[in-house]
């Protein structure tokens, strides 16, 4: 009598249907026909296919991906509550002089002593995507704690219709992307003023809903009506808030979907290269401010 493969003590008249090696009882697996191995199931489990969404993206259960960046600002405020120091630390601020007593002062381009350069031309590339998870804090400006809510709130409304259509990781890219647009924007054309928030992302996911939904030939109405929404919000509120940041997520979110519609769903290769291309456009264009 045969034993079992995985067994060699234990004999069995059973064999596996797929691979035809023996196996006992407690190694069989029911199949549709027959049994199958521990090995040959998980061959077949390797073999899988994913269901994919509409771009290329693999369709998941829920949207943890906005739940992560929802959860990841929350935090971040958090953190300012208990130490505001961090805004002036990490937010989007282009070129100022770090002075000897720890504040931010306008850098007017002449030296003095015991202060030092600081901001994005001055090497604190990270400021471009760190701003984009601080908000204002309670009583700070005309916004306070609405600045966050508001951001949460697009990116709820806008972030699970998204990563449902792109999947977690195209999904992620946009959202990226639109931040360092905005703050790539805010650096160049006013490099001294300070700015933070989501909403430079945000606006890119509504960029990126326009064009998606475009591309599906669906909700022409919705897409219409935020889009409007957006270059009004833009136009009342400039005096107050960072235009520069809203247009450039918007015009990055954008064009970061658009490659991902054009590329098609079977040429994930040709989109990441594409997006990859994209942020290494921002990027050259602030090194280029800080060359000049």
């Amino acid at each position: 009598m045969t034993t079992c493969h995985r067994h060699s003590r234990r004999e069995t008249l059973l064999r596996c249907s797929r691979c035809d090696r023996a196996v006992c009882a407690d190694c069989t697996r029911e199949a549709p026909v027959g049994q199958h191995c521990p090995d040959c199931v998980r061959a077949d489990n390797r073999r899988v296919r994913w269901a994919r969404t509409v771009f290329g993206g693999r369709v998941n259960a829920a949207p943890y991906a906005t739940y992560a960046l929802m959860a990841s600002n929350v935090a971040a405020y958090l953190i300012e509550l208990i130490d505001p120091s961090v805004i002036d630390r990490f937010d989007n601020l282009g070129v100022a002089l770090l002075g000897p007593d720890g504040g931010y002062y306008v850098d007017d381009g002449k030296p003095y002593l015991g202060y030092e350069p600081a901001g994005v031309l001055n090497g604190e590339w990270y400021r471009l995507l760190t701003s984009a998870f601080l908000h204002s804090l309670p009583g700070q400006n005309v916004f306070g704690v609405l600045h966050l809510v508001l951001n949460l709130y697009w990116m709820w409304q806008l972030g699970r219709t998204l990563e449902e259509r792109l999947g977690v990781t195209r999904y992620l890219a946009v959202y990226l992307l639109a931040a360092l647009g905005g703050s790539v924007l805010g650096v160049l054309v006013d490099p001294s003023q300070p700015a933070m928030g989501a909403s430079g992302a945000g606006f890119g996911l509504a960029g990126a809903y326009f064009v998606l939904s475009r591309r599906l030939h669906e909700r022409r109405y919705e897409r219409n009506r935020l889009l409007i929404m957006c270059v009004l919000w833009m136009v009342l509120t400039a005096g107050f808030t960072s235009w520069e940041g809203h247009l450039g997520g918007l015009l990055t979110g954008a064009a970061a979907a658009g490659i991902i519609a054009v590329s098609g769903r079977g040429h994930p290769i040709r989109q990441a290269a594409a997006l990859i291309g994209l942020g290494v456009v921002l990027i050259s264009l602030v090194a280029l401010k800080a060359s000049g």
